[in-house]
């Protein structure tokens, strides 16, 4: 009797060979230390700032780290520290999770969406001038913060996005959560703007359990923000606060799950890559299909030696396919009510009384989810955009439908440490089998 198949997840937590993970863990018990910060937080935000400080050619960056409890508590204290408050616009990028946007509504300030370019499908830069100049002549006042994010680890275009914001005084949140490790121009994402967000959720390149980082780009801006996520506590015997702070700090026992992960993420980032380079090769052939890669030259309209180089961790391998492209059993795709949230352990969801929306992927994406979850592969939609989504129906967006085109026909594939390229081989052949003639 064959052996059952096991699911094949999207990107599942994976620890060193090893075992360095349980070792820094059991210091932290042996010694009693399991109390937000202490040795191991102080040693993950060191290797945290090595990693992002060393460029591809060699030279040195001096960025600092202050290790968090999430990366949306990353994001909520980078606005804050970029004096971001009740009032004040921000500009983020729409095709992105709702921690990108969420904390500049916990500020009290408005989030203003700009779309996506079509080769990176990051924040386009044309688009955000726009909304730069736009919300100035609206307003009186330039956006508080820009907030570009990197879809899926693929690097938005850091040296357009940061000449925009120097012109206008504007400074920048780099939203690195997927993008640990990505480059641009050799040079670690999250190191370009004034702070940069890191996630160790469960599903990210590497996981300490739950947890973010913000790395900051001098130790002023450092202390301020750890001053912040340990309650905004003074300098007195006794407890005494002259600003609103939070408990953000990360704990000393996931932190030594982190020491532990950065003696594979190397390993982690390379291996994203090269099943990213097997489904580009497997699915080269299949019509109707396109995995999203990285900006060529041609797309760029660059020459060789002007054109900057993307490196993406392709944290996520996503894909998109033709509309008219049908799928089995597309013609039930919307049919029933979803009873529990893609992607399985998303905790409790709000219950709807209709399959669809006036934004949603198209039949064939959702027949593809369907068919493949049958097969025992996880496949999920692209992130909805967030002026699509109805807690931001009213907020202003700057677009020209890019982002919403691409949700409508993207889809993700799995990547992470635990994919073979028996599962990539298998996950290819799956979505032959789905599509139609």
């Amino acid at each position: 009797m064959s052996e059952e198949r096991k699911t094949i997840y999207l990107c599942l937590a994976h620890m060193s060979d090893d075992g360095m993970e349980q070792k820094y863990v059991k210091e932290a018990f042996d010694t009693n230390w399991v109390v937000p910060m202490g040795p191991n937080v102080n040693a993950f935000e060191q290797d945290l700032a090595d990693f992002a400080n060393g460029n591809a050619d060699g030279s040195k960056l001096d960025r600092k780290v202050v290790c968090l409890s999430a990366g949306t508590a990353a994001v909520h204290l980078a606005l804050l520290a970029c004096g971001v408050g009740p009032g004040d616009e921000v500009l983020v990028q729409s095709f992105t999770f709702c921690a990108s946007s969420h904390p500049i509504t916990y500020l009290g300030a408005k989030p203003v969406f700009v779309g996506s370019e079509p080769t990176t499908w990051n924040m386009d830069p044309e688009l955000l001038e726009k909304a730069i100049l736009d919300r100035k002549e609206k307003t009186g006042r330039y956006p508080k913060a820009i907030v570009p994010v990197a879809l899926y680890g693929m690097p938005y275009d850091c040296e357009k996005i940061m000449a925009i914001a120097d012109k206008y005084g504007i400074p920048v949140v780099e939203d690195a959560a997927e993008g640990m490790g990505s480059r641009f121009n050799g040079q670690v994402l999250g190191t370009f703007g004034k702070y940069g967000v890191l996630s160790f959720n469960g599903n990210k390149m590497i996981t300490t359990s739950g947890g973010g980082a913000l790395i900051c780009r001098n130790a002023e801006d450092a202390n301020n923000v750890m001053w912040y996520a340990t309650q905004a506590r003074d300098a007195y015997p006794y407890y005494q606060h002259t600003a609103i702070g939070y408990n953000y700090r990360m704990s000393n026992v996931c932190a030594g799950i982190g020491r532990g992960q950065m003696t594979v993420v190397n390993d982690h980032i390379a291996h994203h890559k090269h099943v990213q380079e097997l489904y580009e090769e497997l699915l080269k052939d299949v019509k109707g299909v396109h995995m999203h890669c990285q900006p060529t030259n041609e797309e760029l309209g660059m020459r060789n030696e002007e054109c900057p180089v993307f490196d993406s961790n392709f944290w996520l391998c996503a894909a998109t396919i033709d509309k008219d492209i049908r799928v089995k059993g597309q013609e039930n795709a919307y049919k029933e009510i979803i009873k529990t949230a893609v992607g399985g352990a998303a905790g409790v969801i709000h219950a709807v009384d209709c399959a669809t929306t006036d934004c949603q992927p198209n039949e064939n994406v959702e027949a593809l989810r369907v068919f493949m979850l049958g097969k025992k592969v996880e496949c999920r939609p692209l992130w909805k955009p967030m002026h699509k989504q109805p807690v931001y129906a009213e907020n202003d967006v700057y677009t020209n439908g890019v982002e919403e085109d691409l949700f409508k026909v993207g889809f993700c594939l799995p990547a992470g440490p635990y994919v073979s390229d028996d599962d990539v081989r298998y996950i290819v052949d799956c979505i032959k089998e789905a599509i139609e003639g």
